[in-house]
């Protein structure tokens, strides 16, 4: 086995809607299990709640109704990943979120213009790895700077 080279990036893999996504394990604080999410008035509807995490109040996204992905049922492999954007952390609900891999900085390719059902202003690139293509979320892209304002005043 090689030793792993300075350029790959090591991301977190999840699942949203039979696709996978990667995104680098320094934006992410943890994955939790589903847990009990306090609705939140008057915020957009892919924003589904708060939860008290370590007695941290974050924000929770529906990431199925950000990317307007058909909704399906929570199930035991629903997890909520815990990420940081702008000094903040916020919650990703996604389908399930699996392995830690090193993806080869050679292996990453520009976005192409369509990528199944998410807007490609969400992809930083995709990854092909053997027989896997991941797509590499760019989260500082998935909320604007007036969405991310409007959570840090219900965080607060």
């Amino acid at each position: 086995m090689s030793e792993v080279n300075k350029q790959d990036i090591k991301a977190i893999v999840f699942e949203l809607n039979n696709e996978e996504y990667a995104i680098p394990v320094q934006q992410v604080g943890s994955i939790e299990r589903m847990q009990h999410i306090t609705r939140v008035p008057q915020t957009e509807d892919f924003i589904i709640g708060v939860i008290n995490l370590r007695g941290v109040v974050t924000p929770i996204i529906d990431l199925r109704k950000r990317f307007s992905i058909e909704k399906t049922e929570f199930t035991n492999s629903t997890r909520i990943i815990i990420v940081y954007i702008n000094n903040m952390e916020v919650g990703f609900v996604v389908d399930a979120a699996y392995d830690v891999i090193d993806i080869p900085e050679n292996a990453i390719e520009p976005a192409p213009e369509v990528i199944g059902t998410v807007d490609v202003d969400y992809i930083e690139g995709v990854a092909k790895i053997d027989s896997r293509l991941l797509m590499l979320l760019n989260i500082e892209k998935v909320l604007s700077s007036q969405e991310v304002d409007h959570l840090q005043s219900v965080e607060g």
